[in-house]
């Protein structure tokens, strides 16, 4: 399925000439929004609903705090199209989004929609209603199918490596495409850190370590690297290795270990330790630093920021080893139905989400990459056409991040803090890293 996902998304780049329009499977942000009531915290997730809300309404809860505002949106628009009611509760960014849904159940306050991950599932089992047989299961190839039974709704295809501001790097007299070993990396990043001054930049790398809210970053993104970067799409050899009793390559994490130092030592200071999402895509989008370690999920943000002045962006990967020329992408999460909620009301609300009016709100206004094949609809969105030539030159890894143990990033988000901070070398950070996981696999 993985395979029919990258013919389907590089047929769409072909014709397009941008990534806008594509069966996963598993074997088991500030909000922009102007209606802050529509939003929800940890905090406050164990209280009811949206008191504008209606007692028939569905409520969506959304993991993507960029999105919010869009998200209200289609909302309005599907009350305007249908008379029917959906009420969008935002969480994540600084905070983990799983650990708040988790006491949207505790407090018996579970929404009709929320996001999941693929290695969540076996925390929701019996708990989410089979999709199978949906209209909007013929128009895609990346629904979530768990043992034979479709789970997930795919809403955006999204894509990971070193974010760049090309205006940065143009100035300094770096091409991006060169960007594909260890040596190229390290001659660049010391020739941009020459030219701070002259770049007016703060730092080369927008890099944040803060494991408590942001190790959702580090420990799943910035880690999804070590178990992808480099590999051909369908090449599961790293995954497998971790989920094989939480092994690893110690040769490769080492690499891997040696890019990260790299980066700890051109970062921010004020950032890399403790700093927030917010502070790292803002720094980024005022020109601050030339790299943030983000996907395409920040450009609502970007665009959003009053002191972005339109730079060209796009994605260089992690070349921690000789000849790595890819960057990851695939669906992160999915949206699952509630089985105990408004099923009827959820399963046509997804319905009208895979069409035409949803599809041109979610491309052109909240920046997504649409899973669907018959959407019609283009972003020029920072980031889209990067990735599009990356797809179309077959340089796309898989996502397979989201397919290790559940909660593993709470674990590996504190290392790659230790690191940072300077509690590990290059060699301890590869020593602990490899504990830790295997600690966490042996529970």
């Amino acid at each position: 399925m993985k395979k029919k996902l990258m013919s389907v998304l590089l047929a769409g780049t072909m014709v397009l000439s941008l990534v806008a329009c594509g069966k996963t499977t598993a074997d088991t942000t500030t909000s922009d929004s102007t209606d802050a009531t529509a939003t929800q915290t940890d905090a406050d997730a164990t209280q009811p609903a949206d008191a504008s809300g209606s007692k028939d309404a569905i409520r969506l809860v959304n993991g993507k705090p960029e999105i919010n505002g869009q998200l209200n949106t289609l909302a309005a628009k599907y009350k305007e199209e249908t008379g029917n009611e959906v009420v969008i509760e935002t969480i994540g960014g600084d905070q983990k989004a799983s650990d708040a849904l988790k006491g949207y159940y505790q407090a018996g306050n579970m929404p009709d929609i929320f996001f999941v991950e693929s290695n969540d599932i076996p925390d929701w089992e019996g708990k989410l209603v089979d999709l199978a047989g949906e209209q909007w299961t013929e128009d895609t190839d990346s629904e979530l199918v768990v043992n034979g039974v479709t789970v997930g709704f795919p809403y955006s295809v999204e894509a990971t490596a070193l974010g760049y501001n090309k205006e940065l790097l143009d100035k300094a007299g770096i091409d991006p495409s060169t960007l594909t070993s260890p040596a190229a990396w390290k001659e660049a990043v010391e020739k941009l850190d020459s030219m701070k001054d002259e770049l007016g930049i703060t730092a080369v790398f927008g890099w944040c370590t803060e494991p408590s809210n942001l190790g959702w970053s580090s420990g799943t993104h910035v880690f999804g690297q070590y178990l992808d970067a480099g590999l051909a799409y369908d090449d599961t050899k790293y995954i497998d290795l971790l989920n094989d009793g939480g092994q690893i390559d110690e040769n490769r994490m080492k690499a891997f270990a040696e890019f990260i130092d790299m980066m700890n030592q051109y970062s921010d200071p004020d950032l890399v330790i403790d700093g927030n999402y917010d502070s790292q895509v803002a720094g980024f989008a005022e020109g601050k630093y030339v790299f943030v370690t983000q996907g395409n999920w920040i450009a609502p943000n970007i665009l959003a920021n009053d002191n972005y002045n339109g730079f060209e962006m796009g994605f260089a990967p992690y070349a921690f080893e000789d000849g790595i020329d890819t960057i990851i992408g695939g669906v992160p999460n999915f949206w699952a139905v509630y089985a105990d909620g408004n099923v009827d009301g959820a399963k046509a609300f997804l319905q009208w989400c895979s069409e035409d009016t949803a599809q041109q709100i979610l491309v052109e206004e909240a920046a997504l990459i649409s899973p669907y094949t018959d959407c019609k609809y283009t972003s020029d969105a920072p980031f889209a056409a990067s990735i599009a030539q990356y797809i179309s030159a077959g340089k796309l890894s898989y996502w397979h991040t989201m397919e290790k143990k559940s909660g593993l990033e709470d674990k590996t988000s504190v290392v790659f803090n230790q690191f940072a901070q300077g509690a590990l070398d290059v060699d301890s950070f590869v020593s602990t890293m490899g504990q830790v996981i295997a600690s966490y696999y042996a529970k």
